[in-house]
């Protein structure tokens, strides 16, 4: 089968290889992939930066993680014999914690894999898992969102922000998004009742104050302190910047504290099939939708992971993989 190999840190050492396909332990099954998506997690054990990721779950000198890719969707071709909840034929996406995902097959343990949601395709499948796991679980669980409660959502327009504004209006809040004005008429579309413009206003200056601010992309967390309400809170989705990651872990919380805020920092996600099915439930009653930015093959993985981070991209970018073979 055709994989992506990562066997040096850097975008540029990607290659598209034959490698052995996998074969299911008695837990998992064996997933014929039809998409996966770009995320902040596999470009940074990808390049190896920041250097932390190297002594988290990765390698010092060279990455641990073969092949990458999380998100996946895909249709499943063999179970190993303790699976029970699928069997040849389903359409299942999920988050692979294994990794392994930018490849024509890989195997799932069955508890990471809920069906796909009907009225979608694989490849809007693919958007879905980590990003939307992320605004559910921030503004749910950390946030702890209200109906009627003004929210502020810091980089509205990516692959989190998109569902975060969509998530955010299902609980019955009032949501502004923060992004360039060039993703105005799609946050619209997603239900957004405010947009600013960072780039022409500084939303922490306006007189403006929110009772949840969920910040996606990077700016300091004693700006964002200024918007917030009394008792109001700042949950951050973490990220690859070692000076914010500081902030949120060990000078956000005295601080916030002193004023009655609260500040969740360096949020990450907990793929769990219950949250997942939750998301899939609101696809299927048209409640949230994915956002699909560009959409790559398999072969172009590099250049889908250089426009993740560097293009500003509005909504998910997807790989989508072409079968040379049959199973």
């Amino acid at each position: 089968m055709k994989a992506i190999s990562c066997l040096k840190y850097g975008l540029s050492e990607l290659k598209l290889e034959e490698v052995e396909k996998p074969v299911p332990r008695d837990n998992e099954v064996l997933l014929e992939v039809h998409a996966s998506s770009a995320t902040t997690h596999n470009l940074m054990i990808i390049e190896g930066k920041p250097f932390f990721v190297r002594l988290l779950d990765s390698g010092l000198v060279k990455p641990r993680i073969k092949i990458p890719g999380s998100d996946i969707s895909g249709r499943v071709v063999m179970v190993g014999k303790d699976v029970t909840k699928f069997k040849p034929g389903d359409e299942v996406f999920g988050v692979s914690t294994a990794f392994g995902a930018y490849a024509e097959y890989t195997a799932v343990p069955e508890h990471e894999l809920v069906p796909k949601p009907v009225n979608i395709s694989f490849e809007e499948a693919a958007a879905v898992p980590q990003g939307s796991l992320v605004a559910l679980q921030a503004l749910r669980d950390k946030g702890g969102i209200q109906k009627g409660q003004k929210v502020l959502i810091f980089g509205a327009s990516g692959g989190i922000g998109s569902f975060a504004v969509q998530i955010a209006k299902y609980f019955g809040a009032e949501v502004t998004g923060v992004c360039s004005s060039r993703n105005f008429d799609m946050l619209y579309t997603l239900g957004a009742d405010h947009l600013i413009d960072y780039t022409k206003q500084d939303y922490t200056k306006n007189g403006q104050t929110y009772d949840l601010i969920f910040a996606i992309a990077y700016r300091s967390i004693f700006d964002h302190k200024r918007a917030l309400k009394p008792n109001g809170v700042y949950v951050s989705a973490g990220g690859p910047s070692v000076t914010r990651i500081f902030q949120d872990m060990l000078i956000g919380p005295m601080v916030f504290k002193r004023d009655g805020k609260k500040l969740v920092g360096g949020w990450a996600v907990n793929p769990n099939a219950k949250d997942l099915l939750f998301v899939k439930e609101l696809i299927e009653a048209g409640r949230i939708k994915p956002v699909v930015d560009r959409c790559y093959p398999l072969s172009e993985t590099a250049k889908a992971l250089q426009h993740y981070g560097t293009g500003h991209p509005g909504g998910k970018v997807v790989i989508a993989v072409q079968h040379s073979t049959k199973f």
